[in-house]
């Protein structure tokens, strides 16, 4: 078992342990004000897998969980699956001594934080990612979000939440194609700040133990996050492939998934980077050699003027500028300020 503390204005723990999730009722015993009704947020098919588990869980610490599932993918991320968990919670008259339990992927547990920022002003709630995506990046830092029609989570909150549990048996049942998502973000976290992590992720082979990668991605990020809890400065590092990645998926109205498209945005910005003479060294062949070897695509589909139209309408920019994270060298990165005025001109 690992623990890695986050220590924002709320601190919390986050365990990553295998099996843990039979002792999620036990833990959530065992937190401060110990919560009265427990709403269990998650998708059909996580709760179809690990569903009974959960709930066999809670029932053996004395604990009920009131579930609510909705259909799994980016295209229920909208405001109409948010009001309904919103009324969900409200005709279960959840209180703000209760508690949201977030079971599932990236997409469960940003509508899930969101619904506990905003119902009653804020209740608490915990995370249990089901995928590698979720348990490195989405579910610790405390950014929830839902999509707009004009882009992807256009609408948010930053909500921390009371503890996040890991359990790395969860990823057994995982899609390969789903895997390979979070192998893009921990590829990422490589770039931004460890290349002895990158090195550790080229020489990875399917039949290892990914706990030790899921820790120190964390722990790269709980660094980030306790600099900067509000994204306002260094925390952006972690937006690298993300800009351009957010793009891809809104012009393939969600089509391609949000790990693939982070890893088209990486080798991108790598690309583009070396070509502008803003990076000491080429990352681009070492990040494609990197996404290739977990079968993640590195060639986007849409041309620049298609992107860029997209980019303008993301939420990391800012008046008439944007902010672009440069690959130096792997285990490096920097923010650069572009005006977005140029930004058409950068990809010509």
């Amino acid at each position: 078992m690992s623990i890695v503390k986050v220590q924002t204005r709320l601190p919390y723990e986050v365990r990553i342990e295998k099996g843990i999730l039979r002792r999620v009722g036990e833990l959530l015993g065992g937190l401060q004000g110990q919560p009265g009704k427990i709403a269990v947020i998650s998708d059909e098919q996580v709760w179809s897998l690990h569903g009974a588990a959960l709930q066999s869980s809670l029932h053996e610490a004395g604990l009920t969980g009131l579930a609510y599932c909705f259909a799994p993918g980016e295209a229920s991320k909208n405001l109409h699956t948010v009001s309904e968990i919103l009324e969900f919670l409200a005709s279960k008259e959840l209180t703000r001594s209760d508690l949201v339990l977030a079971f599932g992927g990236g997409v469960v547990g940003d509508m899930a934080g969101f619904c506990a920022a905003v119902y009653l002003r804020g209740i608490k709630y915990v995370q249990i990612p089901s995928s590698l995506l979720a348990m490195i990046d989405s579910s610790v830092g405390g950014k929830t979000g839902v999509d707009l029609a004009a882009g992807k989570n256009l609408a948010g909150a930053f909500w921390q939440p009371e503890a996040v549990y890991c359990d790395p048996e969860l990823l057994s049942t995982l899609p390969e194609e789903i895997l390979q998502e979070g192998m893009a973000e921990a590829i990422k976290y490589a770039v931004i700040s460890d290349a002895q992590l990158f090195e550790a992720l080229l020489a990875w082979c399917p039949q290892q133990p990914l706990d030790t990668i899921i820790t120190r991605c964390i722990e790269i990020k709980s660094r980030l996050v306790c600099e900067d809890e509000f994204d306002r400065g260094p925390r952006q590092l972690l937006n690298f492939g993300h800009t351009i990645g957010h793009a891809i998926e809104k012009c393939s109205a969600f089509s391609i998934r949000h790990g693939q498209a982070v890893a088209m945005g990486m080798s991108l910005m790598a690309e583009l980077a070396w070509r502008q003479g803003w990076s000491e060294i080429d990352c681009s062949a070492p990040i494609r050699k990197a996404l290739q070897q977990f079968k993640l695509r590195t060639q986007c589909p849409y041309s620049y003027k298609m992107l860029c139209d997209s980019m303008l309408r993301d939420k990391k920019r800012q008046g008439d500028q944007i902010n672009l994270v440069i690959p130096e060298k792997i285990g490096r990165c920097r923010l650069k300020k572009v005006p977005v005025s140029q930004l058409s001109q950068l990809f010509e």
